[in-house]
């Protein structure tokens, strides 16, 4: 027989149960007369509380997808294969495969690279050459890194991940751009090289009505570890808008480091506003080199180009001190920063369309020599980042390759400070995940994979180092499924070659 004890406890658990199943109908009934008095969504009202289990199947599907369901190439914007790729690569593991590519190498626009028969050897393996931007600059800067960092803001990013970054930058020796949130002390921790970027609302070099404030600039620019200046235009993410930072992002700290007021939103004007043609950016690009002392240069996604055409006949008829010292090409499909999704999907060209039509207009000019280029836009892998090399970029810079390589999981949370890899949020809680000086050795192993893996296929192409690509080296699938050689589709390779020669 039963005890009491046990008597008691059975009651006790049909007591409970009794209620929780009560309240359970409870919820159903409110829940039923909320969703049928309701007139904002037919489906609720139509099929009351089963209705609901459609926005939460749909919130789900996005993690099921990615991890259940997607095939290892089917996913956008970086599929499952391109990520594997960077976390195998900044962790050090072996990032080899067996068994043949399970990318599919007949869809239109793919590239594939042209092996010569008598590939280079270790031994006759070179270097990358080094680069020199701004030869008329009191401080020109000259690297040979193959992969840098490409701007992402502190604000945008946390402490943490900007700690990270730079620490890693600096071990890898590649430079590091500040985005256009201003120069943090997170930036400069490692000691790594920067690029300063100006956005449009001049944030860190700021007059508290939104203009240029020289005094601010110079001071900055004389820290050594500041090598170049970027004025951005625009930008992948969102071509024709300004930046924008949620107001839960603009914390004390960020505020000061902008010169704009603590929590409230921060939307950058859609442009440079004393900036309104050819002429006015030529002017600012001067001003900007005058005042720091270093190589100046733009950012911008490509659309209309008869302006990039004007920029060289203005150059030819001022003089070459007034040339930007490099344009930085960025890709419209989108980027690390949040937008609207009419410009993030439809708005500029992307940068396999972009980058060679910029460079054969920077050619054709004469100007190649005294204009660097830099590609920027989902060049994660050495393939994306070897087509760069051939198409004629001088530089690749990369953003959410090296968030990638901070362990960035493709949550698309970058800009609801909810970031569950503690990157792009202020939680202090969420940050605690992101260690910066383990993650620092992540950057630098990534950046250093990365460039190894540009070598292989340079080698494999017979060049002794990427830098020495040219469009002959690869081929793109067209729609009949042949390839053609790039220097076919984007002439004149000739041009570019002796270019590269000379250099």
């Amino acid at each position: 027989m039963l005890n009491s004890v046990t008597l008691q406890a059975l009651n006790f658990l049909a007591t409970a149960f009794v209620v929780v199943v009560g309240l359970a109908v409870l919820l159903v009934v409110i829940l039923f007369i909320l969703d049928i008095s309701q007139s904002r969504d037919a489906v609720r009202r139509n099929y009351p509380v089963v209705g609901r289990f459609r926005y939460l199947f749909s919130k789900l599907g996005e993690f099921f997808r990615q991890y259940f369901f997607a095939m290892d190439r089917e996913e956008m914007p970086f599929n499952r294969a391109e990520r594997e790729w960077v976390y195998k690569s900044s962790q050090g593991h072996d990032n080899m495969t067996a068994f043949g590519s399970t990318k599919n190498l007949t869809p239109v626009g793919t590239v594939i690279f042209v092996n010569c028969p008598f590939p280079t050897l270790d031994e006759d393996a070179a270097p990358p050459s080094s680069i020199l931007f701004g030869p008329t600059a009191r401080e020109p800067y000259e690297t040979s890194a193959i992969v840098n960092i490409s701007g992402m803001s502190y604000g945008a990013l946390s402490r943490p991940a900007v700690r990270a970054l730079s620490n890693g930058a600096a071990m890898a020796g590649c430079w590091m751009n500040t985005g256009e949130g201003g120069l943090a002390p997170a930036h400069l921790e490692g000691g790594c090289d920067i690029v300063f970027q100006i956005g449009t609302a001049k944030y860190g070099v700021r007059k508290a009505d939104g203009t240029l404030d020289d005094d601010k600039l110079a001071k900055l620019a004389a820290r050594p570890e500041v090598k170049m200046i970027e004025l951005k235009m625009s930008q992948g993410a969102k071509p024709g808008k300004g930046g924008i930072l949620p107001a839960v992002k603009v914390s004390e700290e960020i505020a000061e480091i902008r010169g704009i007021p603590a929590h409230q939103a921060s939307i950058s004007p859609n442009r440079h506003p004393e900036i309104d043609n050819v002429g006015d950016l030529l002017d600012m690009i001067g001003h900007l080199r005058a005042v720091s002392g270093k190589p100046v240069g733009f950012k911008s996604v490509i659309g209309a180009y008869g302006w990039l055409e004007e920029i060289c006949q203005q150059v030819h008829k001022r003089k070459d001190d007034c040339a930007p010292d490099f344009i930085t090409v960025d890709s419209g499909d989108g980027g690390t920063g949040a937008a609207p999704m009419p410009l993030m999907d439809n708005v500029g060209l992307t940068i396999k369309e972009s980058l060679p039509m910029v460079v054969d207009i920077i050619t054709r000019y004469g100007l190649r020599g005294r204009i660097r280029i830099v590609a920027s836009g989902k060049l994660v892998t050495p393939a994306e980042v070897a087509w760069a090399y051939c198409a004629g970029a001088d530089m690749v810079v990369s953003a959410r390759g090296f968030m990638f390589s901070l362990g960035c999981i493709q949550a698309l949370r970058c800009n609801k400070n909810t970031c569950p890899t503690g990157i792009t949020t202020h939680d202090k809680r969420l940050q605690l995940g992101l260690d910066p000086k383990n993650k620092a050795v992540r950057v630098k192993t990534y950046a250093e994979k990365l460039a190894y893996g540009v070598g292989v296929i340079a080698h494999s192409c017979g060049v002794a180092h990427p830098r020495a690509l040219h469009r002959m080296h690869c081929r793109i699938v067209r729609p009949d499924g042949r390839s053609q050689p790039l220097d076919e589709l984007y002439p004149p390779e000739e041009i570019i070659k002796q270019y590269r020669k000379a250099a």
